[in-house]
């Protein structure tokens, strides 16, 4: 063979290496000109954004940029052009449920083509790992460093209170100098509570833990709170009956209640709704795994939820620290929501924030149960649920870690599982296949809420089940089913695979 035509049928084979590898990656493959345009897009743009390779070709990229990393990302485009060598950075794309997505990129510019390649690889879950254990880290550091010093502060305290009751023993006769002390020592009386705060955070406070029943010291702080929030404010109470109990500090459990409810109160200035619900929980490895403070195991928990304003992700990322407050000058030292935290870390627990911007607010405090409820809980466990006969079940979620532990569970149970990261997916997933049931999250991005994905998929598909979950509990979700009340089940999160196999068989029928 001549020369000329090897030289041909090496580059066909070439050719058809690169379609096949650019057709086949798992890595988003973009082919960008000069002025930053989307010649190509690999077909997995998918399932990294959401977005048909169609949907993307022929716009900018700036298009699905997150905005913050527009220009960093053209200075790594300028840097490859000019320097003729392959560049590595990491910038953040938008995905089309409104999600940000964290890419590493190599991209390099070719000069005969006159364009960009680039290939990206999706580390949202690696950043957001890395992020849970930084989070925890300034935490505990924080938390050093708050208890040496509010040690040290203790004792400067104990001077500056003891001097000032000496002083006004001696000056008893001198009214106006003894009114000045006793200002004097009311404020210094206050710090000293601050400093009890810190050490709380820090867990070190001496607390005296006891065998107690949860559903009794909740139904006995109760009956305050309904005196003391107002008659704008519904208090509604569902205690478990068969509670495990626990071991702990009674009287900062009481101080830990008393701190959400007000806190609730505060985000219902034209009354609401507060739920206090007790109930029995297994943390297991797989909500271990995204949480790393938590050890698996049995928890009495208690939920404590308000109709409130709600809050957006970057203040529920701080409410836990000391000092921090969004309370206006005055209402407020910050150290409220501290304390509960140090409280249930020092009891061996775990306490978790779910909430939504003009939604409300759930808080859940989970206490390890004591020894001898784990016996009672394994004397009356339930004996395992029937696993699936192959049914289908289409997982909806728009947390993609949260997505690969449920389809891990379903294929464990036996079910054929599909996924959607979204409503509008969820709903091109099931013009396609027959689908059994619907397991849907409740909040996600995009404009429709699991609740409304429910209603569209029952009105289209009449035999459709339906299992909603959420990070708010049942009495939330109930007041916006609306006709598909009764129709539809709801399993709370965390949840372990024993409580979603136990209601996709009883919501199958079987």
């Amino acid at each position: 063979m001549a020369p000329a035509k090897i030289s041909r049928a090496v580059s066909d084979v070439d050719r058809r290496i690169n379609q096949r590898i650019f057709e086949t990656s798992l890595d988003l493959i973009l082919v960008v000109d000069s002025h930053g345009m989307l010649i190509r897009v690999s077909p997995s743009s998918m399932a990294i954004l959401g977005y048909d390779p169609a949907e993307m070709a022929g716009r900018s990229a700036r298009d699905f940029l997150y905005h913050e990393d527009l220009e960093s990302t053209r200075h790594e485009m300028r840097q490859a052009r000019y320097s003729s060598m392959m560049r590595n950075f990491e910038c953040r794309y938008v995905h089309k449920t409104g999600r940000v997505v964290t890419l590493w990129w190599a991209g390099v510019w070719s000069a005969p083509e006159h364009q960009y390649f680039f290939i990206g690889r999706d580390i949202t879950d690696q950043r957001q790992s890395e992020e849970r254990i930084r989070q925890a880290q300034k935490m505990e550091a924080i938390g050093n460093l708050t208890g040496g010093m509010a040690h040290d502060f203790n004792n400067v305290l104990g001077v500056i209170i003891g001097n000032l009751d000496l002083a006004r023993t001696l000056l008893a006769e001198n009214d106006a100098v003894s009114e000045l002390l006793g200002e004097a020592t009311a404020a210094a009386v206050s710090a000293a509570e601050m400093t009890r705060r810190l050490l709380a955070f820090a867990r070190q406070q001496p607390l005296r833990p006891q065998r107690i029943d949860v559903n009794v010291q909740v139904a006995g702080i109760v009956r305050l709170l309904r005196r003391t929030l107002g008659e704008d404010i519904v208090i509604a109470l569902d205690l478990a009956a068969d509670l495990w109990p626990v071991v702990a500090d009674a009287a900062q459990l009481e101080a830990a209640i008393t701190n959400l409810a007000t806190n609730a109160r505060d985000a219902m200035p034209n009354g609401g709704k507060l739920s206090i619900t007790t109930v029995n929980r297994e943390l297991d490895a797989d909500y271990a795994a995204t949480n790393i403070d938590v050890t698996p195991g049995t928890y009495a928990a208690i939920e404590v939820t308000d109709t409130g304003s709600g809050m957006p992700p970057e203040v529920v990322e701080h409410i836990f620290e000391p000092f921090y407050t969004t309370k206006d000058t005055g209402r407020g030292t910050g150290l409220g929501l501290s304390m509960v935290f140090g409280f249930i870390k020092q009891s061996g627990g775990h306490v978790s924030v779910y909430s939504e911007p003009g939604v409300g607010t759930t808080f859940r405090l989970y206490f390890p149960c004591a020894e001898l409820a784990s016996e009672q809980a394994e004397e009356h466990k339930e004996p395992a649920a029937r696993r699936g006969a192959g049914e289908t079940v289409l997982a909806v979620e728009d947390n993609p870690g949260l997505r690969r532990i449920v389809l891990r569970q379903l294929r464990q149970l036996g079910y054929r599982s599909l996924e959607a990261d979204g409503p509008a997916a969820a709903l091109a997933v099931l013009e396609k296949e027959k689908v059994d049931l619907l397991f849907t999250d409740v909040v996600m991005p995009g404009g429709i809420d699991g609740i409304a994905l429910a209603k569209q998929a029952v009105a289209r598909w009449p035999g459709l089940r339906v299992v909603l979950t959420s990070g708010f509990p049942g009495t939330k979700i109930d007041d916006q089913l609306g006709p598909l009340e009764g129709a539809v089940r709801l399993l709370s999160k965390p949840y372990r695979t024993g409580d979603l196999a136990r209601l996709l068989r009883e919501t199958l029928g079987g």
